[in-house]
């Protein structure tokens, strides 16, 4: 009978972990405070900043929510003028995953007009929560 009960509490356990970790993929997190906030300059991430945000993807070789995340991303970047997308290999830039303390593929780091990270994401986000992030990073005052 005990081990009966361990097995339901360790079904029940590992249920409430998946559906946390279902919950959280691909939801955008705020960054700290603005004064606190991580900054990317155009050298690391190997492109101009865009004018109005950037956003940047970390992937791996074979990631498949990466090839996914890379197409959302494109499309987005394409209708919303002054921003712009890059990818990063996570395994080519590890100094950088480590220093931005990346945690699995694919990330996304939305960064504002001077580079400041606004937002992050881990998993593939879906299309509205990248373009509220993308509203977030570019408001006024930010």
């Amino acid at each position: 009978m005990t081990g009966l009960l361990v097995l339901l509490g360790a079904l029940a356990g590992a249920a409430a972990i998946a559906l946390l970790l279902r919950w959280k993929n691909g939801r955008f997190t705020t960054a700290a405070m603005p004064d606190d906030r991580e900054r990317l300059t155009a050298d690391q991430i190997g492109v101009p900043l865009g004018e109005r945000a950037t956003m940047v993807q970390f992937s791996s070789a074979f990631c498949s929510p990466c090839r996914a995340t890379r197409v959302l991303l494109a499309d987005v970047a394409t209708k919303v003028p002054g921003v712009v997308t890059v990818e990063i290999d996570a395994e080519e830039n590890l100094q950088l995953v480590r220093d931005l303390d990346i945690m699995r593929t694919p990330t996304v780091l939305v960064l504002d007009a001077t580079g400041a990270v606004t937002t992050r994401a881990s998993g593939l986000p879906r299309r509205e929560q990248v373009l509220g992030a993308l509203a977030r990073a570019v408001e006024p005052g930010q």
